[in-house]
């Protein structure tokens, strides 16, 4: 049974920074790509990021492009995103996401597993 536990969201001000994480169990996760979402109210949940596993290949959203990175841990089964300069428009519960590395890492449906979410909010 595979599961996706995030972690490290929280309340930030403007222009600050925070580190999500995203503990991986269950499965084997070479052939994965993982995934980072959000989703802030009233709106679709939308593509922040996204990593191969194999390779370490990285896609990023424009609008976090340069203010978000991703990255893995080879010694545990652990993605990370990285975000700075922080903006009142980054507030939302972000997930992360498993699935096959040949999908398409942008489109939600194309994942076969989440994580629970994590809350991020950044006031003005």
């Amino acid at each position: 049974q595979v599961q996706l536990v995030e972690a490290g969201g929280g309340l930030v001000q403007a222009g600050g920074s925070l580190r999500l994480s995203c503990e991986a169990s269950g499965g084997t996760f070479s052939s994965y790509a993982m995934g980072w979402f959000r989703q802030a109210p009233g709106k679709e949940r939308e593509f922040v990021g996204g990593i191969r596993w194999s390779d370490g290949m990285t896609y990023y959203a424009d609008s976090v492009k340069g203010r978000f990175v991703i990255f893995k841990s080879n010694a545990r089964t652990r993605v990370y995103l990285q975000m700075n300069l922080l903006q009142p428009e980054d507030t939302a519960v972000y997930y992360c996401a498993a699935g096959r590395a040949t999908m398409q890492l942008r489109i939600p449906g194309q994942y076969d597993y989440w994580g629970q979410g994590t809350q991020v909010t950044v006031s003005s």
